[in-house]
């Protein structure tokens, strides 16, 4: 059996016996129906839900230019818009010129299996275009062309260089790629300034003065999705600044978010996500007595709920 790219490992997708020889905001976010019928046609995608896909296809299918069309489309928010989102899919690849399977999910409707989109785009560069605002519930089919699949990958599933894949990507569960509330307007007096990039991403002006020593919290974006209980396990950007010099301590913007046991959290990180919303953004002012273990100093925490994740997601994203 071939070696399967990397990115087939990271998301356990069970291989199939290899045959050798043969940014803008969700809400106003639109997938594509179809993008070229003259190949997207040349491909029957059937099978319920959660299922995995029975597909067959007139073969030998080329493509020059990677041809997408949304099977189902989700009705849920928020779509997908950045490579950098958090996800649950389920996938399966087929060899376009004989219409075989190369691999596929367990499509067992295991919502743990969280994972940053850019996992599979930059296996598959293709699949960008066809995944760009769909949501849960959506199956997307896209014929990638040579193109679309990163160096490497074509030899790893055991096929041409030079052949087109097939893939069915079904989307299960999208995260927030930032907070998406709406404004709440608080005084601030001698409070920081959190300003934000156009992507959402934050940055915060630490007045001058002495470190407070207690608990401050502000929602500063308020969202409408589920509220996060006691025993949530809540995905968040988190960015943390030490008040005394100013410096960064935390910024997972820089990587991908976390996910937190809400149980398990310290009193200021848990007093300041219960009860809150997904699609919220909250800061925190945390003196060392409410921090974490061996925190010097205060503070300051912005946090950004993407969601709320199943229960059982492993929390080492």
């Amino acid at each position: 059996m071939r070696k399967l790219p990397a990115v087939i490992a990271v998301l356990g997708l069970a291989a199939v016996t290899l045959v050798g020889c043969s940014s803008a905001p969700a809400s106003s976010c639109t997938p594509v129906a179809d993008s070229d019928p003259a190949i997207t046609s040349l491909v029957t995608v059937k099978g319920a839900a959660g299922a995995a896909p029975d597909v067959t296809m007139h073969t030998p299918l080329h493509t020059q230019k990677t041809a997408y069309r949304t099977v189902d489309r989700g009705e849920g928010d928020p779509g997908i818009t950045s490579s950098s989102q958090m996800v649950v899919v389920d996938a399966a690849f087929y060899d376009g010129t004989t219409g075989k399977p190369l691999a596929r999910t367990a499509y067992t409707n295991d919502l743990t299996q969280v994972f940053q989109l850019s996992q599979i785009t930059k296996q598959f560069p293709g699949l960008r275009a066809p995944l760009q605002c769909a949501s849960a519930g959506s199956r997307v089919v896209a014929a990638l062309a040579p193109s679309g699949l990163a160096q490497g990958v074509a030899a790893s599933l055991g096929i041409s260089p030079d052949a087109s894949v097939v893939a069915v990507v079904d989307v299960r569960k999208v995260y927030l790629a930032a907070a998406d509330g709406a404004n709440v307007y608080n005084q601030g007096w001698g409070m920081p300034a959190v300003v934000r990039a156009p992507d959402g991403r934050p940055g915060v002006v630490v007045p001058d003065g002495a470190q407070p020593t207690n608990l401050t919290i502000e929602t500063l974006k308020r969202g409408s999705g589920a509220v996060v209980k006691d025993d949530s396990q809540v995905r968040v950007h988190e960015l943390v600044v030490n008040w005394s010099d100013k410096t960064v301590a935390t910024d997972t913007w820089d990587s991908q978010p976390v996910s937190l046991p809400l149980g398990q959290q310290p009193t200021g990180i848990r007093d300041a996500l219960r009860n809150q919303t997904v699609g919220s953004q909250v800061m925190a002012i945390v003196p060392s007595a409410d921090g974490t273990t061996g925190q010097s100093g205060t503070q300051i925490y912005v946090f950004d709920i993407l969601g709320i994740d199943a229960p059982g997601t492993p929390v080492a994203q």
